[in-house]
């Protein structure tokens, strides 16, 4: 049996990790995979693809169109199939996706031609339901891809680009080549924890995240309690970046950029609390799974996915979307956070963590291969 995966992303993120983990689960069943990736993504040498997952570049779907077979194949990509593909596409290929964005507020047509779409959370999946999607049964929940077990000891933070410049724009081609001619004038200061609470936001800094959304009515919040300290590990666009660090101006040196982390176990084992984006626009969320798994409990958004992959009280804290309250429920939680005498320990919350375990992963996935196999023979 196998699959070809497409996936020519060029930026690393949540999707990347997803095709990585999938391809060892696929390996644990005998499931071989082709991976078509972009020439320009480097990435993935480095994410210990199983032996046998082949890598196979192209660089758009012209491309890939000429390299595809015409023999019963199993095609899955990760986002929609494009539909220059799917317009061309062989009878006997089985087309198949990863929705790894909920669809609500997009195309609705974006699915159409696939034989089957395979949602990353109920979120996700209630979304596809409603535009009447081919969609599986039941999400296909990710996992925490980190080995908890590691030591991060050694392992130092050093501040790297808060910007992920694309190369598309003029402005940000320009100011990309720009700002490495700084970094050796700037000095290299390791990361230390700041006495007080720690608040953590370890993610890429997308449109889809909202922080500069959120972080206009939570800032406010945070600089009424002086000991609460924000830290942001990760990346944007020079956009998403400005208009962030326009909403934090309110906790003026109590906030610090620190760029994309390739480590980022080491990070959240120095946090007290993830702080999540909005939800609505979210599919899962695979650094929230990560963060528990590193025991680090979680402050959400009391909406879905979060409260797919957020167990209250026992993983982490939900309060009220502040766009309904100015953030009044958020500022109840920092209070009892300031007075908790017992911190949360999500890494023991071993029922709730199971079910994003690789294991699980695996059970959830073996009925799809079966499904495939089924398809393809007949």
């Amino acid at each position: 049996m196998q699959l070809r995966q497409i996936n020519l992303q060029t930026h690393f993120g949540g999707g990347e990790v997803y095709t990585a983990f999938l391809s060892r689960a696929l390996d644990r069943l005998s499931v071989c995979t082709v991976l078509y990736a972009h020439p320009e993504a480097s990435f993935w040498n480095n994410l210990d693809l199983p032996a046998s997952t082949r890598i196979e570049r192209v660089a758009d779907i012209p491309a890939l169109l000429k390299v595809l077979p015409h023999t019963p194949a199993w095609l899955l990509s990760h986002g929609p199939l494009p539909q220059e593909l799917v317009a061309a596409r062989d009878p006997r290929w089985l087309l198949t996706a990863m929705a790894h964005m909920p669809p609500q507020g997009r195309n609705p047509r974006s699915f159409d031609g696939h034989d089957m779409v395979f949602p990353v959370s109920e979120w996700v999946r209630s979304g596809l339901l409603t535009i009447d999607a081919s969609v599986w049964r039941e999400p296909l929940y990710g996992l925490s891809a980190l080995d908890t077990q590691r030591s991060t000891a050694i392992t130092p933070i050093l501040r790297t680009s808060r910007y992920d410049w694309d190369r598309r724009k003029v402005r940000d081609r320009l100011l990309g080549w720009l700002e490495p001619l700084t970094q050796p004038f700037l000095p290299a200061v390791p990361f230390a924890k700041r006495s007080g609470l720690t608040l953590g936001i370890v993610s890429r800094l997308t449109p889809i995240k909202q922080f500069p959304l959120l972080l206009s009515y939570l800032a406010p919040v945070l600089a009424r309690f002086p000991t609460v300290n924000l830290e942001i590990f990760g990346s944007g666009g020079y956009a998403s970046i400005r208009d962030l660090a326009q909403a934090l101006a309110p906790l003026a040196g109590r906030v610090r950029f620190w760029g994309h982390q390739r480590e980022v176990r080491a990070v959240y084992v120095q946090l007290d609390y993830l702080l999540t984006g909005l939800p609505e626009k979210e599919a899962l969320g695979l650094n929230v799974i990560e963060a528990q798994a590193c025991d680090l409990p979680v402050l959400a958004v009391n909406a879905p996915p979060f409260t797919e992959t957020v167990s209250d009280g026992v993983s982490g804290f939900f309060y009220r979307d502040p766009r309904e309250d100015a953030g009044e429920d958020f500022a109840r939680l920092l209070g009892l956070l300031l007075t908790l005498d017992v911190p949360l320990h999500p890494a023991q919350a071993h029922a709730h963590l199971e079910r994003f375990s690789f294991e699980a992963f695996v059970e959830r996935l073996s009925p799809i291969v079966a499904w495939a196999e089924k398809r393809l023979a007949a």
